[in-house]
């Protein structure tokens, strides 16, 4: 079980809590104004936070959400689209907001590099899983995109716990869940302000 403190996302208009051994990535390189990125100092897992234009047209339902799921999804991986495998997903309730009823949904996938790329990198995961959850504020013509990162890299994690088909997930991404988790229950927006200029960068 990881330690948590609250942190400040976006100059403090929002806030949750993140794992205390997490780093802002924006300390060490430039990060787009709409995301915040944050690191494992002891692993390879990351999070990132992005604030993006609202996709697909209005109203909300799973056809429309998943839909902009799949999109904000492509964007992600771009050309790579056809080595990710989602697993599954699930509609998402953040704990602090929940009498505003917005909209989320998180999904688990997987990317698989292609195999002809791999032979020379030694380094290169074997897959990576991540975590997406999208939250929709439909008002703000705003999502918000909560992806973590969970390169599987040889060596480094079990491969025996692994397996998805069977609904093992194994430790990384069990606590890629929890993380998530965590942030579903704490993820709070004090400054709604941030979003009424999102539409001008």
């Amino acid at each position: 079980m990881s330690s948590y403190r609250s942190t400040p996302l976006y100059g403090g208009a929002i806030t949750c809590d993140l794992p205390k051994h997490f780093a802002d990535v924006s300390k060490l390189r430039q990060v787009p104004d709409n995301q915040e990125v944050w690191i494992d100092k002891d692993g390879f897992t990351s999070i990132i936070f992005e604030i993006t234009e609202r996709v697909g047209g209005p109203g909300s339902g799973p056809e429309i959400d998943g839909r902009a799921m799949t999109t904000h999804l492509e964007d992600m991986v771009g050309s790579d689209i056809n080595t990710v495998k989602i697993w599954n997903t699930a509609e998402t309730e953040f704990s602090r907001m929940q009498e505003l009823k917005h909209p989320a949904y998180t999904l688990i996938a997987t990317q698989t590099p292609n195999a002809s790329h791999s032979s020379d990198q030694s380094s290169a995961p074997d897959f990576t899983a991540l975590t997406m959850t999208l939250l929709r504020l439909e008002e703000q013509d705003t999502d918000i995109l909560i992806t973590i990162n969970v390169p599987h890299i040889r060596g480094e994690y079990d491969a025996d716990e692994v397996d998805l088909e069977l609904g093992k997930q194994g430790k990384l991404i069990g606590d890629a869940v929890e993380i998530a988790a965590r942030i579903w229950e704490t993820f709070v927006i004090k400054d709604w302000g941030l979003f009424g200029e999102s539409k001008h960068h």
